[in-house]
């Protein structure tokens, strides 16, 4: 009696075991996919993209077998697909074969691309369909789309001579770009994109003129976060010691570990070693801008969101004419000031119409270090968010004194701080109070 009843168990186990694995080739069959349409978003040529995936979902009660997956295209479009750990075979149509999906199981497909050059200046839209062909012979297909972006890349490059960049096709900069000193790099209307550890190093002189300089990850963190919102991603721009007669106009530097490091230099009343015009500074790792014992003039510039003090001043004649300095950096609570100034030389900071706020109570902070070094400041005609001192006359006048309990106060100004999204416009909300201050008055 006990046999009969494990043959009896044994018998149905194999014939579950068999309905499990029975599979049909009905037409009605059909496979479920988590996207239709599977975006990879904007990638260079000749670069690969990062991987991308999405799910095979067979919902019905049968197994089905697929008799082939394949790119529409071939090889011809770049995509490179792997499906339930099986590659396409590029050398064989671009396709792989006999694969079986269980009833209510699911299989993986990752996807990647490498974009040959398009030979426009824009980017270009890279399709193909990714085809899922049926034992029964029905085919479903999920689109594959992309963008890519021609690109110029330099690898290590060196400045020795007086040399413009002027490109309406970026370049991708890998290792340093390096301007030798007595070499005068001139960067017109063009785009830099630094990899990974990558940056400026300044030992001559830099002039700019509507460029943009910033990582070159055009994917994404998450879904909602693209890599161009994360600091860090390259290393920023650094003035050495050797380095003056510098002007950057209408420039973007963002994403950096530190935005712009300017080293001591031996001070000329005659000259500025800096010149910034209408230039964003945004969502740096480290300080914004740094500035140590230098000349150095600042008019319409937009200086954002640092793990370290969005401007930094260790002595120097620096002058900040209608500039807006708001530290809402989002990855840490312990970021630094909005500004920063101390006399660790002899220090002249000349400041109007500006706006100074941020997260904090309290984004001013005024040190002075040396007692035998000038120490000499004047703020006129600004927005401040600081602990009121309108009895210091020799140094504030004309000061709107923030308060975190003003109705209008921190990220109440600007048009857009989008905390979630880490999107960040900070043109002045039209109820502001700071109106006719700072760079977009």
């Amino acid at each position: 009696m006990l046999a009969c009843c494990a043959l009896c168990m044994v018998h149905y186990a194999f014939f579950s075991c068999a309905d499990d694995d029975s599979f049909s080739t009905s037409t009605g069959l059909r496979l479920d996919f988590s996207v239709d349409t599977l975006k990879l978003d904007t990638v260079f040529s000749r670069t690969p993209s990062s991987t991308y995936s999405f799910w095979v979902h067979n919902r019905n009660n049968d197994g089905v077998r697929l008799q082939n997956v394949r790119l529409k295209r071939g090889n011809q479009s770049g995509y490179r697909v792997n499906v339930d750990g099986l590659y396409l075979d590029n050398a064989n149509g671009s396709q792989v074969s006999d694969i079986e999906i269980r009833r209510k199981d699911s299989v993986l497909v990752f996807v990647e691309l490498t974009a040959s050059d398009t030979y426009h200046t824009e980017p270009v839209v890279i399709e193909d369909d990714l085809l899922f062909t049926l034992e029964s012979g029905v085919e479903q297909k999920v689109l594959l789309q992309a963008w890519a972006w021609d690109a110029i890349k330099l690898y290590s490059p060196v400045i020795s001579k007086d040399s413009v960049i002027d490109s309406r096709v970026p370049y991708i900069i890998y290792g340093d770009l390096l301007v030798q000193e007595g070499a005068m790099l001139t960067i017109r209307n063009t785009s830099l994109f630094f990899h990974d550890s990558s940056g400026l190093e300044v030992y001559g002189s830099l002039n700019t003129e509507n460029c943009l300089m910033r990582g070159d990850r055009l994917d994404r963190m998450f879904s909602y976060l693209p890599y161009d919102r994360v600091s860090g991603q390259w290393k920023g721009v650094h003035f050495y010691s050797s380095s003056f007669h510098n002007t950057l106009n209408n420039t973007e530097i963002r994403n950096s570990k530190q935005g712009i490091l300017c080293d001591s230099i031996s001070l000329d009343s005659d000259q500025y070693r800096l010149i910034m015009q209408q230039c964003i500074v945004h969502n740096c790792e480290g300080n914004g801008i740094k500035i140590s014992h230098s000349n150095v003039y600042l008019k319409d510039c937009q200086i954002t969101n640092t793990l370290g003090d969005c401007l930094s001043i260790n002595g120097g004649n620096v002058e900040l004419n209608y500039c807006t300095l708001a530290q809402f950096y989002p990855f840490s609570a312990n970021r630094g000031a909005a500004l920063r100034f101390t006399n660790s030389s002899p220090l002249k900071l000349d400041a109007e119409g500006l706006i100074l706020t941020g997260y904090a109570d309290d984004v001013l902070m005024g040190e002075q270090v040396s007692s035998t070094h000038a120490f000499d400041y004047a703020f006129r005609h600004s927005l401040l968010r600081t602990p009121s001192m309108a009895d210091d006359t020799a140094h504030f006048n004309d000061i709107i004194w923030e308060t975190p309990n003003d109705s209008i106060q921190g990220k109440d100004h600007f048009v857009t701080i989008d905390e979630d999204n880490l999107y960040y416009d900070f043109h002045l909300n039209a109820k502001s109070p700071a109106i006719g201050l700072g760079c977009y008055r």
